[in-house]
């Protein structure tokens, strides 16, 4: 076999129904792995928004939370009809429905601005996630399907890798724009400091989607595919796919997990037994969260090309579960610090859990890639959940949510990712 190199893709490429060269799959890798970077990037941009209008509208923190209510409620209302726009279409068209449903909704933050309207700005996140939500459905499973099937969890990493880097770049460069133009005098144009930066990503998003109708992508037929007599394709039903389903299961508790820990990160760190540290002081720290995520997933990269990925993916998890137990029954700097490092131990989890859940899907595939993206909605749901345990219990011990969402990970990893139809 030739060397697969740091994308995983062999010298010839030979995905559903498509062959492509070397240089066709390293430039389609390379394309894709722009659009990890890019949602990211506009998913971490809400970290900046959340903050910012709030003050604005003088919005509670339950209205100002809608944000990710919006945002989130795009993936579970969007992705299973994105898998049939997917399926129907194909994923070079798949990829450039979403770049311009992207563009819209980043469009639509300029009346929104000048208009002072709260609403209007949700509706523009709802469509610009649905945009997001598209493209996920489209590019993961495309990672997986260009390359030696042996290496797409490796790929897959990799790709996520940059998407980590987009979300750690977006809040540094989000705040510089939106909140360094602000007049401390009087906030009288403070809400349209959104225009400027959401305007220059519809302008990148629509530029994406013109180039990518230049990429050779494979297309979005299967040998697998079995018609009837009348020649109609036969589907099989996604919940016939075992390892799919429990793959959908995973997603939704990692996600919530991971948006969970971070969403308590800094009131964790506030404590006075772990750090007593302000909330500026703890936003530093809360980098090494994200960080160890990015960093752990180009490790992981190039350690699935040699470990296989539901191992990793069970050791990581186990892992995650030792470190939260440390931090819930331990306090000071090795409380602070065990929590930190979960960051590392997610670094792996969804890439890895979205290529072992939707293999040997054949014709599915985009449909299972959309339930997979529908499953994100966990993200939403279950930090509601754990902020229910802190408000009865305390806040470190409803840390011990997570590690019940880390304990299914772990059984995923290490039984129910096993291919099993019927």
């Amino acid at each position: 076999m030739a060397s697969l190199g740091t994308t995983g893709v062999d010298d010839t490429v030979s995905s559903q129904g498509s062959t492509l060269s070397n240089s066709q799959g390293r430039i389609a890798i390379t394309s894709l792995t722009s659009l990890f970077f890019m949602w990211g990037f506009i998913t971490a941009m809400n970290d900046i928004l959340i903050p910012h209008l709030k003050g604005v509208f003088d919005l509670t923190y339950t209205q100002a939370m809608l944000v990710q209510f919006c945002f989130f409620g795009a993936y579970f209302l969007v992705s299973m009809p994105a898998g049939y726009i997917v399926s129907k279409l194909g994923y070079k068209t798949g990829i450039a429905l979403g770049l311009v449903c992207a563009a819209v909704g980043c469009v639509l933050f300029v009346p929104s601005a000048k208009l002072s309207l709260y609403w209007m700005f949700l509706l523009g996140l709802f469509v610009l996630a649905s945009g997001v939500t598209i493209l996920q459905v489209a590019a993961n499973p495309l990672v997986t399907l260009i390359g030696n099937p042996d290496t797409a969890s490796s790929r897959l990493n990799m790709t996520q890798a940059f998407n980590s880097l987009g979300t750690t770049v977006a809040p540094i460069i989000g705040g510089i724009l939106i909140f360094g133009s602000v007049d401390t005098e009087t906030n009288a144009n403070h809400v349209e400091t959104v225009i400027v930066p959401y305007l220059t990503l519809a302008a990148i998003l629509v530029l994406l989607a013109v180039l990518s109708r230049f990429v050779t992508l494979p297309n979005h037929t299967s040998p697998q595919v079995t018609p009837t007599l009348d020649g109609v394709v036969k589907r099989t039903p996604l919940a016939h796919y075992k390892h799919l389903v429990l793959g959908a299961v995973g997603i939704f508790v990692y996600v919530g997990a991971e948006v969970s820990i971070g969403s308590f990160m800094i009131s964790f760190l506030g404590e006075k037994h772990i750090a007593g540290l302000t909330e500026s002081e703890a936003a530093h720290y809360v980098a090494y969260f994200w960080g160890g995520a990015m960093i752990g997933r180009f490790i992981g990269a190039a350690i699935m090309q040699k470990i296989r990925a539901n191992r990793l993916l069970a050791f990581n998890s186990l892992a995650a579960i030792v470190l939260l137990g440390i931090a819930i029954t331990s306090s000071g700097k090795v409380a602070m610090w065990a929590l930190l490092a979960t960051g590392l131990c997610n670094s792996i989890m969804f890439p890895t859990i979205f290529s072992l859940g939707i293999a040997k899907l054949g014709i599915d595939t985009s449909r299972g890639s959309g339930l997979l993206c529908l499953a994100i909605v966990g993200g939403a749901i279950i930090p509601v959940f754990q902020g229910l345990i802190a408000d009865a219990s305390g806040l470190q011990t409803s840390f011990l949510l997570p590690v019940i969402c880390y304990v299914f990970i772990a059984f995923y990893g290490a039984k129910g990712y096993r291919p099993n139809q019927g």
